[in-house]
């Protein structure tokens, strides 16, 4: 199984600059020890942009964070996958909708099943079946907006054999207030008002109430801000609740927390 390492990170350069603007980036990553980069799918196939960040690198692993399997033929992932050194690409999937997400999710994994070995993949997942499909077929699962709690809770159905990586939201920003500004307007209101992330944060106790008015105690919840002491210290309940893999969203943190964050999560 892929080792997925204790310190992911996503940058929108990854994803959105020119090919050498974004291999410069993974390049730096890769030295200062990211152990795996997260490049965001959204509703594209970014499958070409992982091929040059792979091929641009030496080592470090790279994963699709997510490829929607409505809009990615599998066709298209087997072949990327066999085109790349092993142990670089870690295919991440998910973005089923419609009325049958578990049942589409699976005939993917069935499209790819001998192409794609269970253990160089992951789900995206939330609740609880998602996360059953994570362990049954897949190395593991990739949630996100989601607490330390839900990470117990997630690690429980995983098992201990599973691999658990967490997307979070980290503002360098000791204002309570502009903090969670921050994390408002990045994008919350879209992603609670879609139905998968809505029925999670209700079902880690968050009100209608508290989806509705973007609450201080659901930003708290789901996102990690402070100095970097404090960012530091919350990773680790992350990790100490379940996680292997802290995934940070650089983008807005200062440059010199880059190295100093590869340093302390360990």
């Amino acid at each position: 199984m892929t080792k997925l390492g204790p310190l992911g990170a996503t940058h929108t350069a990854l994803n959105t600059a020119e090919p050498a603007a974004a291999v410069a980036t993974a390049t730096e990553l890769e030295e200062l020890g990211y152990t795996t980069l997260w490049l965001a799918g959204g509703q594209g196939n970014n499958l070409p942009r992982i091929t040059e960040v792979v091929r641009g690198t030496s080592r470090v692993q790279v994963a699709s964070g997510i490829l929607p399997v409505d809009q990615v033929p599998a066709a298209e992932v087997a072949a990327a996958y066999a085109d790349l050194p092993a142990g670089r690409f870690v295919v991440g999937l998910g973005g089923a909708h419609g009325a049958r997400p578990l049942g589409t999710l699976n005939a993917y994994l069935d499209e790819i099943d001998t192409a794609v070995p269970a253990a160089d993949r992951i789900l995206s997942a939330l609740g609880p079946k998602m996360l059953e499909l994570a362990r049954d077929r897949a190395s593991g699962a990739y949630p996100y907006l989601v607490t330390p709690d839900y990470i117990a809770s997630a690690r429980e159905i995983l098992g201990a054999g599973k691999q658990l990586a967490v997307l979070l939201n980290v503002v360098a920003e000791t204002d309570a207030t502009a903090a969670r500004d921050a994390v408002r307007g990045a994008g919350l209101r879209f992603l609670t008002g879609m139905p998968a992330y809505a029925a999670n944060l209700r079902r880690m106790g968050f009100s209608d109430g508290d989806l509705a008015d973007l609450s201080d105690r659901l930003v708290d919840g789901v996102s990690v801000w402070g100095d970097f002491d404090t960012v530091v210290a919350r990773l680790g309940e992350y990790r100490a609740a379940g996680a292997d893999q802290v995934v940070v969203q650089l983008d807005g943190l200062p440059r010199e927390w880059w190295p100093r964050l590869a340093e302390a999560v360990r």
